[in-house]
């Protein structure tokens, strides 16, 4: 059986800026489900549904209080079986956000287990005495700020939440944790989905002993977590047992996927996405945070790929640049760029051909832009509390823009949650259809020669030792060829080739005998396996 995900492009939906259906400013259900013939008609295989369940909101819904249902905002189970109805009909799998490291405060398991000691959840949380004179059990910091550990004088102990205090993180040491956890996720399974995006995988398991953390003497960033290497509090080796559970609860039934968010850096990250995927009893893929950060290199690229690939050789990645956590990628890397547009066509056709499942974000299409906000702007935590230094993640939720002579660009007849403002309108859907050159239509030509093209979906991959500010490298797949060149700069490049050959696909570059060259941004797909040098 094709096992439909090792080449799938998935879209990232943001329910909350997706479509509003009802007028409340708040995307919902039936708003994706009128809107999914736009991602299909983009070249898509899958959609990745943000949190959708029963939440307080604190965090946007990665604080559950229901596994097993819709929160009232984005609808009812109803429509969500309508969307996976509507989605299948169009050829497109549903992929949904399982965020189980944590709970809200007010998930009926939290608000049993801090009532005392002896209750039969006491142990479903991490649950820890205080140091003699009264201070948290560890040095473990909150990703949010401030420390992962929180007093409550029921208990007379602190629990442990590596996000907001009213994030708990479960005790999967507990096996009927875990249990209960597997049966939520069949419970979706039952309904129809494809597969899972897990949300902070590697933050399941904590160290039984407390150890405090050592510091992180690279540490320069605006924020307090980094300041310590997480070698206690998360990334702990127990985890792989729990990832061969999810594997064959998943293997049960026919054609489902789990893809990881691995919520590290560097060569930890590197490590960890190939420990999670190697071999064929774990997850089917990972991610990591590495192509989301702010580095445009040519180095840092094939570093990334060629160490996940060097980890686990049997292992598969999943590959994006911009989702719902990190500044826009056009903005992100636009010091980079000639302009947003030119990086925008850039970025897909880099993305086109990386090995393994590509990941793209609602308005990444667009080429979208992240939203300037003011400070009573924002919803985000990490912005509420550390403004300016941190900007938050607001500036990439912000509404879908489908059509610019709309109220709100056709997001919503009410007031949105986040605005719509003119620089995030002007790129709209419906203006970009009717034009030739949009990035929207380099989107959807790139993604279909990406589909038209074995080598690119399934190849083999080998780097090519090219300097900066060249990336290069070649898929190859049953004999046949394709080599895919990028100019990662805002000036114009040569290179020269010894051997002939002709551009394929929708190259931005020009070949002039054994001359190519690459404008600003330039990339070229050319076939077969010629020589190239600067």
């Amino acid at each position: 059986m094709a096992e439909w995900w090792r080449d799938a492009v998935i879209y990232q939906i943001y329910p909350r800026s997706f479509q509003d259906s009802d007028g409340d400013g708040i995307g919902d259900l039936q708003g994706i489900t009128r809107r999914l013939d736009h991602v299909a008609e983009l070249g898509a295989d899958a959609i990745w549904l943000s949190p959708i369940f029963t939440s307080p909101m604190k965090d946007m819904g990665y604080d559950v209080s229901d596994y097993t249902d819709i929160d009232p905002l984005f609808g009812t189970i109803a429509d969500f079986d309508a969307l996976i109805a509507r989605a299948h009909d169009l050829g497109l799998k549903v992929i949904i956000d399982q965020v189980i490291s944590h709970t809200s405060d007010k998930h009926p398991w939290f608000e049993e287990s801090r009532q005392d000691r002896t209750n039969p959840k006491a142990d479903w949380y991490v649950w820890a005495d205080p140091n003699p004179d009264g201070t948290p059990p560890s040095n473990w910091p909150s990703v949010f700020g401030g420390p992962a550990w929180e007093w409550e004088p029921r208990r007379r102990q602190y629990y442990l939440h590596n996000f907001l205090i009213e994030q708990p993180d479960l005790n999967f040491h507990h096996k009927p944790v875990q249990d209960a956890l597997l049966e939520t996720m069949r419970f979706w399974l039952e309904r129809g989905v494809d597969g899972f995006r897990l949300d902070t995988v590697n933050y399941y398991f904590h160290d039984r002993a407390l150890r405090d953390n050592p510091p992180n003497p690279d540490h320069t960033g605006p924020e307090t977590y980094g300041f310590q290497q997480h070698i206690y509090s998360k990334n702990r080796p127990e985890n792989i047992a729990f990832l061969k559970r999810m594997r064959a609860l998943t293997d049960e039934y026919d054609d489902r996927m789990m893809v990881g968010e691995v919520g590290d850096g560097g060569e930890t990250a590197i490590r960890i996405m190939a420990e999670y995927t190697a071999g064929n009893d774990r997850l089917h893929m990972c991610y990591s945070f590495e192509m989301l950060s702010p580095e445009f290199t040519a180095r840092h690229f094939r570093h990334t790929i060629e160490g996940v690939h060097d980890g686990a050789p049997d292992g598969h990645s999943c590959w994006s640049f911009s989702n719902h956590d990190v500044p826009r990628h056009v903005t992100r890397w636009l010091k980079h760029a000639e302009d947003a547009d030119t990086l925008a066509r850039q970025s897909i056709a880099m993305l086109a051909s990386f090995p393994g499942t590509i990941c793209l974000y609602q308005g990444e299409e667009l080429g979208q832009t992240e939203t300037e906000l003011v400070y009573a702007e924002l919803t985000d935590p990490p912005a509420l509390r550390f403004w300016p230094e941190v900007k938050g993640r607001d500036g990439c939720r912000t509404p879908m823009v489908w059509d610019a002579d709309q109220p709100n660009a056709g997001f919503s007849d009410g007031t949105p949650w986040l605005p719509v403002k003119a620089p995030q309108s002007a790129r709209a859907v419906r203006a970009q259809q009717s034009a030739n050159d949009s990035v929207l239509g380099a989107y959807r030509d790139t993604l279909a020669f990406r589909k038209s093209q074995p080598a690119l979906r399934w190849g083999e991959t080998e780097f090519l030792d090219l300097p900066e500010p060249f990336l290069g490298l070649r898929r190859t797949r049953d004999g046949e060829s394709l080599t895919c060149v990028y100019n990662l700069s805002a000036k114009a490049h040569r290179l020269t080739l010894r051997d002939k050959t002709e551009l394929a696909g929708p190259s931005r570059a020009s070949l002039q005998g054994k001359t190519l060259s690459l404008p600003a941004n330039g990339f070229a797909w050319l076939e077969g396996a010629p020589a190239l040098s600067a």
